[in-house]
């Protein structure tokens, strides 16, 4: 008989706080200045 749940479930587990946000800022940091410049670049296309 094998020790594991019927159900077949994983034990949770958890992710360092530090991480998470390193991985937010991996992806925030180059979204944030890709939006910024085509903001700006868009803008520049409709004031003339």
């Amino acid at each position: 008989m094998s020790s594991t749940s019927s159900t077949g479930e994983q034990p949770a587990s958890s992710t360092p706080g530090g991480f998470i946000a390193f991985a937010w800022a991996l992806v925030g940091i180059p979204l944030v200045y890709g939006l910024y410049n085509t903001v700006k670049a868009a803008s520049a296309l409709f004031t003339g």
